[in-house]
């Protein structure tokens, strides 16, 4: 159990740090983005190494663009609304956080998680977040049901994560998978993970969303 314990540990750590900084010469820390992008396997990468991940994606993107950044993929295969709510109080321990990605529920759906349970969860992610940071950017993902149904629960789970957006005024990323999902040349072959190329298009998706935030913390005036 021990050993069970002392691994689960080291992993956490793992996951933690920063995948992707800018470089770290002469850096004014005041001017630093931080995001983290709090996900499951989708955020992880399963089955990828996590410089083909949509965080590590979205890094490039912002070294492009002249950003100074730090970015954490503190995605977790597998994590539900709870789990991550659990791992949450380590992730917010940090000085500063400038941008928080959510994207999760997936996995609470396929286990049949009531609704209101999920909404609730997430809800707490947001509110302990914003407790912490008071000044941190909610970026939700959106999520869909692969199956097409009239199913009352696939309908509002689809529903559930404009609700949360517009409930925190928070950025929605209308459906991650958007140009992905269903698509099995940009998915690996369980169709349900992103490949390499499947990552790079949900990259793009999160980018649109993200790009905005980005330029308007740039022009935040320095916190002397």
């Amino acid at each position: 159990m021990k050993i069970i314990s002392l691994v689960s540990a080291l992993a956490a750590f793992v996951a933690l740090a920063p995948i992707q900084t800018a470089k770290a010469a002469k850096r004014d820390p005041s001017k630093v983005i931080t995001i983290v992008a709090l996900g499951d396997s989708l955020t992880a990468g399963y089955g990828l190494s996590r410089k083909q991940a949509y965080p590590a994606l979205i890094a490039e993107r912002m070294r492009s663009a002249g950003y100074e950044f730090e970015v954490t993929n503190a995605g977790w295969s597998g994590d539900t609304t709870a789990g991550a709510l659990r791992r949450l109080p380590e992730i917010l321990r940090r000085k500063k956080l400038d941008i928080l990605i959510i994207e999760l529920g997936i996995n609470d759906a396929f286990r049949g998680v009531p609704i209101e349970e999920m909404r609730s969860n997430l809800q707490a992610i947001i509110d302990q977040t914003r407790a912490r940071h008071p000044g941190v950017s909610i970026v939700i993902a959106g999520m869909q049901l692969p199956l097409a149904s009239s199913d009352g629960y696939v309908h509002a789970f689809g529903e559930m994560f404009g609700a949360l957006a517009e409930k925190n005024r928070a950025a929605l990323i209308p459906y991650l998978l958007d140009g992905v999902g269903g698509d099995p040349e940009l998915n690996q072959p369980d169709l349900v993970h992103p490949n390499a190329a499947g990552q790079r298009i949900m990259a793009e998706n999160v980018w649109r969303v993200l790009e905005p935030i980005l330029g308007k913390i740039r022009k935040r005036p320095a916190v002397l």
